[in-house]
């Protein structure tokens, strides 16, 4: 009997560090699209009102916000959904936000935004892995 109690109290500790581990790497991708954005600003490569050159409409902004606090709903749900959801979500939702940022890093002109970009998809790269290797 303990044996299978040490057995199953090891497998929920394996399964919350993994849980962590994603949720964590979701907070890191969360940073670094904030630390571009600041630099973006402070470098004046930051024009109100535009992205690309092109004048941004409130939807658009309400489309891009959507968008980009999927990131921080997946930290809380990294930590809270049960694993075969919360495994198939951690393997699905970054590989749609690599795709993105892949499409979109030639649109970049400055070299730390292709940097953070690469940052970016380095660290969803490694949430599908942890996500996939979860058993």
């Amino acid at each position: 009997m303990y044996n299978t109690l040490f057995s199953f109290t090891k497998e929920m500790s394996d399964m919350e560090d993994v849980q962590i581990k994603l949720s964590a790497l979701w907070v890191a991708l969360m940073l670094t699209y904030l630390l571009g954005d600041v630099l973006r600003i402070f470098s004046g490569d930051f024009k109100a009102g535009e992205i690309g050159g092109m004048q941004v409409s409130q939807k658009m902004y309400l489309g891009m916000s959507a968008f980009m606090v999927i990131p921080i709903i997946m930290v809380f749900l990294s930590l809270t959904l049960k694993y075969p959801v919360n495994r198939w979500a951690n393997i699905i939702v970054p590989i749609l936000f690599f795709v993105f940022n892949l499409v979109g890093l030639p649109t970049y002109p400055s070299a730390y935004d292709k940097f953070l970009i690469i940052v970016g998809l380095v660290f969803n790269v490694l949430t599908v892995w942890y996500a996939w290797k979860w058993v």
